[in-house]
């Protein structure tokens, strides 16, 4: 770190793999709120995966599309010339290193204060370990703590290699949670967001209560004590499915295509459907969509609530950003956020409609509370310097 402060940190992620709206403002949030605190940030993204093609639902070992969909945006703000995506490690063709030359990540490798794994979807190979500082971000907590207690080898290496800790699980404490978090000291934090990115001044476009979501995904059930901790999300949705008939009209989803199945059923008991890909194709689109909303009504995963983690979403809080009032399931968050004005914590359908209710009578008040809420809480300032202060670096 410099004399006057100033940390060269990396940025890794998910970006180029998955790049979807959704990933691509966390990241943004990241990269932008770094800078702001005067840092030098970077983007790097160095992988052996295959891109998963937003337009198509497919993936595939050509990064083309990936390229296509991320770089204009890095540009647009002010990243253009720092970030590099790395297929060194790649078994399938192509190989290489876009942005940044190969030789200047393995540079900056060695030369960077921290890199910040935002996701912990990174694998930190051997050249990586010349940054001093490495740094794991969780973002969806206790999938890592089953499977680090169940002795899992690639998961436990993973963890050893990095040096902090963090989680979005902020309420994921050793003898509060279910599942022993072994040696490692978890420390809360959340999503940062840069705020502006989401105050358009708009009013909302209907009176739609809506979400961006997955459907029937079940890669990531973990077995703990003889329990499956749920990771898929039509489980959570199945416990409220009448909310539509209760109030016509006023719940919106954007879905993966994994929906089809049940898509009449949903339909028919008053969902209103859109297609989650062409949502989240478009970092635009995407925004459009929240802002356009009443407000966002969404369920949290299994594993989430049933540990009591304490998580809370990204996207809720780029709604909350935005000025919309959030009906969320309740994992724990309640008590480290404000509940009851702007934010609102569901444990089953009657707790959804009173809120939708109470929404409904005051909008603006609610409105107001969200964008408060978003600003003490959830401003990338405070929520990366307050890491970076637990992480050593500020």
């Amino acid at each position: 770190m410099g004399a006057d402060g100033r940390a060269r940190i990396i940025v890794s992620g998910i970006l180029f793999h998955t790049p979807v709206a959704g990933v691509v403002y966390q990241m943004l949030h990241y990269l932008i709120g770094l800078r702001r605190l005067g840092h030098d940030a970077f983007y790097v993204e160095d992988t052996n995966w295959w891109s998963f093609d937003p337009r198509t639902g497919e993936v595939s070992p050509d990064p083309t599309r990936s390229l296509e969909v991320v770089v204009p945006v890095l540009e647009r703000h002010g990243f253009g010339d720092r970030w590099a995506y790395r297929r060194a490690h790649a078994v399938d063709e192509p190989r290489g290193c876009w942005g940044l030359t190969d030789d200047a990540v393995l540079r900056l490798y060695r030369e960077a204060d921290a890199l910040l794994n935002v996701t912990g979807s990174q694998w930190i190979w051997d050249e990586m370990r010349a940054c001093p500082n490495r740094i794991l971000v969780e973002s969806d907590p206790l999938s890592a703590q089953i499977d680090a207690a169940n002795g899992v080898p690639s998961v436990v290496a993973h963890l050893e290699a990095h040096h902090r800790h963090f989680t979005f699980g902020e309420t994921l404490r050793e003898g509060a949670c279910p599942v022993p978090l072994g040696p490692y000291r978890w420390r809360p934090t959340r999503q940062p967001v840069v705020l502006e990115l989401w105050q358009t001044g708009r009013p909302p476009g209907d009176r739609a209560l809506s979400t961006v979501t997955s459907w029937h995904d079940d890669h990531k059930d973990r077995v703990w004590g003889g329990e499956t901790y749920h990771w898929t999300k039509d489980r959570e949705f199945r416990a409220v499915l009448d909310l539509p008939q209760r109030r016509p009209g006023r719940f919106r989803l954007a879905v993966t295509d994994e929906v089809e199945a049940e898509r009449d059923e949903l339909l028919g008991r008053g969902w209103l459907l859109d297609r989650a890909l062409r949502v989240s194709a478009d970092v635009d689109r995407y925004r459009r969509f929240i802002t356009a909303s009443w407000g966002e009504f969404s369920v949290a995963r299994d594993q989430y609530v049933r540990a009591g983690t304490g998580w809370f979403s990204d996207r809720s809080a780029c709604y909350l950003a935005a000025g919309r009032p959030v009906v969320t399931q309740e994992t724990g968050f309640s008590a480290v956020l404000p509940t009851g004005e702007g934010l609102f914590a569901w444990s089953d359908g009657e707790d959804v409609l009173a809120a939708v209710d109470a929404i409904d009578a005051e909008p603006r008040r609610h409105q107001r509370a969200a964008a408060e809420i978003a600003r003490e809480h959830f401003a990338a300032d405070r929520v990366i310097g307050r890491l970076l202060e637990q992480a050593g670096l500020a």
